[in-house]
């Protein structure tokens, strides 16, 4: 894998952690006013995002393992930076909202 396709790879990161991380936010402020209605969807679909974002990172990580010496730009590193960051926000989103259904009583 050449440069120019990690940096493809890290674009796709960076869009899918991106889209992910705008359906987190969404479901924190819904959750945020009381209304839980959609609560499973929107993590679904924050889901949906990671997941295809850790897909492109493991196809990084799989030619690495296999020995292939790769020349690792600042667009991969920033979407590895994306990706890790709103993991990281799925989880804390999670208990937020555990945190507002106690508060709503739902």
């Amino acid at each position: 894998m050449d440069k120019k396709e990690l940096q493809m790879l890290g674009f796709e990161i960076v869009a899918y952690a991106g889209d992910a991380r705008g359906s987190l936010l969404s479901v924190l402020k819904e959750a945020r006013i009381g209304n839980f209605d959609n609560v499973d969807a929107y993590l679904k679909e924050a889901d949906k995002n990671l997941k295809l974002a850790h897909n492109a990172q493991t196809k990084a990580l799989a030619e690495e393992a296999a020995g292939e010496d790769l020349d690792i730009g600042f667009i991969f590193i920033h979407g590895q930076d994306h990706l890790m960051t709103t993991l990281l926000l799925r989880e804390m989103i999670e208990d937020s909202i555990e945190i507002y259904k106690q508060k709503y009583n739902k």
